[in-house]
């Protein structure tokens, strides 16, 4: 079971980028969970989704501290949050454009990509999201 988290602010497009990770999951005859949550502040506010995609039935949408695979962050709130649900060896995706210098754990992997950027430069300025699922498969096992 792969479990992934994708976090940010809402309107960066975050729980869509779980959506097209569950899409894709079912496209392709896994078992599949997207569980999001926002706050009441929508655009601005805090977003997250947990994923889960399985070959098997999954018996919880719920990622476990310490199970999670992949937690991919758009700003510092999420990496502050989600940081400490990656299994020891996880990929931890960070929005270097939004996020600068700090202390990361040292048992997990720090991918930063300049994403927002990058969305930019192709004239996608809510683009983000679909930068970070890029760098997730070019950097997952």
């Amino acid at each position: 079971m792969t479990e992934i988290i994708c976090s940010g602010f809402g309107g960066q497009g975050v729980l869509t980028a779980g959506l097209i990770l569950a899409d894709a999951g079912m496209e392709a005859g896994k078992c599949v969970t997207w569980y999001p949550s926002y706050g009441s502040e929508m655009r601005g506010g805090t977003a997250n989704c947990n994923v889960k995609i399985s070959d098997e039935e999954i018996p919880s949408p719920y990622c476990g501290a310490g199970t999670t695979d992949i937690v991919f962050t758009l700003n510092n709130a999420a990496i502050d949050k989600f940081e400490g649900m990656l299994r020891p060896g996880g990929l931890l995706l960070v929005n270097s454009s939004l996020v600068h210098e700090r202390e990361y754990r040292d048992d997990i992997k720090v991918v930063k990509v300049p994403m927002t950027e990058i969305a930019a430069e192709h004239e996608n300025p809510k683009g983000a999201n679909i930068v970070m699922m890029g760098a997730m498969a070019a950097n997952s096992d």
